[in-house]
């Protein structure tokens, strides 16, 4: 559809389920009214009610009369008939607004589907559209980056294969102007090797709660506890995030 309007900039933060921007949606809202009045609507079933009250007033009286007979079978067949072609009316009417009540969520969902909210808690990285443009599947609305926790990929020589394990916790010291010392844990560990540069790849999780990291700074790795001895040398890495791309 057409956005309609774009509710955060470029350094906002969000929240996960926060509606982002929206599509215009005056046909949905007119499909979501009609949809609400015939879900209210209990006219039908009021009438049915009362048809069906008749009828069996009319079926009592007959009965009475035919047994005095005073009432002829057929007349007394013909109320029976007349009573149950009412009990069939109610129920339909009934079905018919349990229909028109599902119809009423439905419309209300689809609603729901032309709001764009963030699938991430996180800071927008970028705007690629606008109201007026017309957004479809394939299309980005805009960039959501999340920055808690923080990816910190880190590429080791392969010497260093085997004394590395995930859940391991290293030190991680952003460069400055950042600086500062923190503690990551060891969430993937490469079992492919890059033959060009010698190294394997292995991630690190560090928690970011407060966004005071921000992404995509050069820093070094000193691993902790690894699992052969000797002097531990620290790694080059790279402070990434996580993107969820909002669309």
């Amino acid at each position: 559809g057409v956005i309609d309007q774009v509710l955060v900039e470029r350094g906002d933060l969000v929240k996960k389920d926060q509606v982002v921007a929206k599509l215009d949606m005056r046909l949905e809202r007119l499909g979501l009214e009609l949809a609400r009045l015939r879900a209210k609507g209990r006219t039908d079933i009021l009438s049915g009610k009362a048809q069906l009250d008749f009828r069996k007033r009319e079926v009592s009286r007959i009965g009475e009369l035919h047994k005095n007979n005073m009432a002829s079978s057929r007349d007394y067949d013909t109320a029976e008939i007349e009573q149950r072609l009412a009990q069939l009316s109610l129920e339909k009417a009934e079905l018919e607004h349990q229909i028109a009540q599902v119809e009423h969520s439905r419309a209300k969902a689809l609603l729901d589907r032309y709001q764009i909210r963030s699938p991430v808690d996180g800071v927008v990285v970028e705007v690629t559209m606008f109201p007026g443009e017309y957004a479809y599947e394939q299309a980005a609305v805009m960039t959501i980056a999340e920055i808690d926790p923080l990816n910190v990929e880190v590429f080791v020589p392969v010497d260093r294969y085997g004394t590395i394990a995930v859940d391991m916790t290293a030190q991680v010291r952003p460069r400055e102007p950042v600086g500062g010392n923190y503690r990551a844990r060891v969430s993937i560990v490469d079992r492919v090797f890059d033959a060009a540069s010698g190294t394997f790849g292995v991630r690190l999780e560090l928690p970011n709660p407060d966004y005071a990291l921000p992404a995509g700074l050069r820093c070094r790795v000193q691993f902790q506890g690894a699992a052969a001895s000797g002097e531990r040398q620290p790694a080059d890495a790279d402070l990434n995030l996580s993107v969820g791309t909002a669309q």
